[in-house]
This record gives C-alpha cells, sequence and structure tokens, in this order.
C-alpha cells in the first residue's frame, strides 16, 4: 500500500538533554486508521503537534503525503491534515455551530456562496445539522467532537488526527465518536490517525504503534500487539477486555479463541452455546 506519512529517525526534545521523543521510525498507510497507544507522558502528543509543525523537531524527517515537513511546506503539509483536540472547547471560535464550521472554510478562502451547502452537508455527515443555530459550549461532550470533526471534515483534509478526541466522553459519546470515525474511514478513505491510551479502541483500528517514553518498542496489527500480556502491563496498559474473557474461559476448560474484539467474542460464545 502507498504509505501517507512517513518518520525517519525522529527526535525532540522539550529541555535539552532529555529526548522526549528519541530516534523513532515509522510509516502510516494511505487509508489506514492507525492507533498510536502509550501511557500518559510516553509522547504520543508531541508526535501529533510535530506532524502538525507546531512543534520543531531537533532530528530526523517527517514526511506528509511525499513531503517533508519544512519551514517552506508548513502550509502545504498543514493542508492535508486536520486534527481534532482532547477539548474541543480549544477548537471552537464562533458563537454558533454555523459560525464554528464556517471558520475553517473562511480562512481557506471557500467562496462565501458556497459554505451554506459545505455547512449544511457536513452538520449531516455527523448527524448535529438541527444543532446549527446552537452555541458550541451548551451541547454535550459527543455532540462537541462531532462539531469539532465537521469542522476539519469540511476543510477536506486526507489526514485525520485524533488527539486523545474520546478521553473526555463517557462510554456512550466515545461509542459515537469511535463509530463516526470508522465509517468516515471506511467511506471517504480518509488517513486516520489516532493518539490515545485506550487499548479497547486500538483493538478495533487497522494498525498499532506501541509508544513508550519516546521509544516505539513494538508494532504491527492489533491481534499481534495487544495480545502480548506482560509486555501491554509493563507499560501500566491494560490488555483488552475481550481478550481477559476469552483467556480465562480457556483456563477454565472452555475451548474458545482468544479475541480483542468484543463483537468476534460474543459471536463465538453464541455459536459455543448453540452447539451445546
Amino acid at each position: 500500500m502507498e504509505k501517507i506519512i512517513e518518520i525517519k529517525n525522529l527526535s525532540f526534545e522539550y529541555e535539552i538533554g532529555v529526548k522526549t521523543i528519541d530516534n523513532i521510525s515509522f510509516r502510516i498507510e494511505k487509508g489506514s486508521y492507525t492507533t498510536i497507544l502509550g501511557h500518559n507522558g510516553s509522547g504520543k502528543s508531541t508526535i501529533a503537534k510535530l506532524l502538525m509543525g507546531l512543534l520543531e523537531k531537533k532530528s530526523g524527517d517527517i514526511i506528509v503525503g511525499g513531503m517533508t515537513l519544512t519551514e517552506e511546506t508548513l502550509a502545504d503539509v498543514r493542508g492535508q491534515i486536520g486534527i481534532v483536540f482532547q477539548n474541543p472547547d480549544n477548537q471552537f471560535i464562533g458563537a454558533t455551530v454555523r459560525d464554528d464550521i464556517a471558520f475553517g472554510l473562511e480562512n481557506t478562502c471557500v467562496e462565501p456562496t458556497l459554505m451554506d451547502d459545505i455547512i449544511n452537508e457536513y452538520a449531516q455527515k455527523v448527524n448535529m445539522l438541527e444543532f446549527l443555530d446552537h452555541e458550541p459550549t451548551k451541547l454535550s461532550g459527543g455532540q462537541k467532537q462531532r462539531v469539532a470533526i465537521a469542522g476539519i471534515l469540511a476543510m477536506s483534509p486526507s489526514i485525520i488526527i485524533l488527539d486523545e478526541a474520546t478521553s473526555m466522553l463517557d462510554p456512550k459519546g466515545r461509542h459515537e465518536i469511535n463509530a463516526l470515525v470508522h465509517q468516515l474511514n471506511k467511506d471517504r478513505d480518509i488517513t486516520i490517525l489516532s493518539i490515545t491510551h485506550d487499548i479497547e479502541e486500538a483493538a478495533l483500528s487497522d494498525y498499532v504503534i506501541l509508544l513508550s517514553d519516546g521509544h516505539v518498542i513494538d508494532s504491527g496489527k492489533p491481534e499481534e500487539v495487544l495480545m502480548k500480556q506482560e509486555e501491554i502491563e509493563s507499560l501500566s496498559l491494560d490488555v483488552p477486555f475481550a481478550y481477559k474473557i476469552s483467556k480465562g474461559l480457556q483456563q477454565q476448560g472452555i475451548k474458545i479463541n482468544q479475541y480483542i474484539d468484543r463483537e468476534k467474542l460474543v459471536r463465538e460464545l453464541c455459536q459455543y452455546n448453540l452447539k451445546k
């Protein structure tokens, strides 16, 4: 597959001599849903800021869409990426949802006569069309993240970075946002990069990059990385719930495969029950 992001020997320091990101390399395939998973302080959010050019690297290369990130290419690289932060309140500019979605369009010089149709289109995609005249600050957490995503989508990025975008939501809001983003990834071929410490979210992605103290310590498909129980627990992360259940059932003598995906586990349990 074609790579859309490539990181080569990247290092970064907030404090001289103390590397927050230490000579890491990885690549992200176009159209994939990739998760960078790590504990708090692992450096994962720093990577998001480096990709956006919000921080300046110490060494190495950041290549996005075939362009190496430099001062000269900064605007072009940022034009490919939309980022949704942990707290959507930090992204709101307008007095209404409509104004907020329009803000990015105005910055990219979209013709005013075209704006209403674009705003309506993306508000509808995130199920927020009826809230266009509402104040963003009075919405629920899940609704706020939907507005933030609509504002990003309206700018037509090829890459969306979710920087702990669901960590402040309740389980229902988290499920809604994850379902929405997966649908966008599937239907529109948008590359998704999720920065998270939520291992259940990582289990649903195409590819996982495991980060600890600024180092990539493992990477691969979720079923390869997240089933390494000792490695996961050594990073103060918890193994997926479905894996715990399926492993526990095996230890009780119930013959069942080990899963990290809850839906697959439920299906096999149903099949097992029918065979009894």
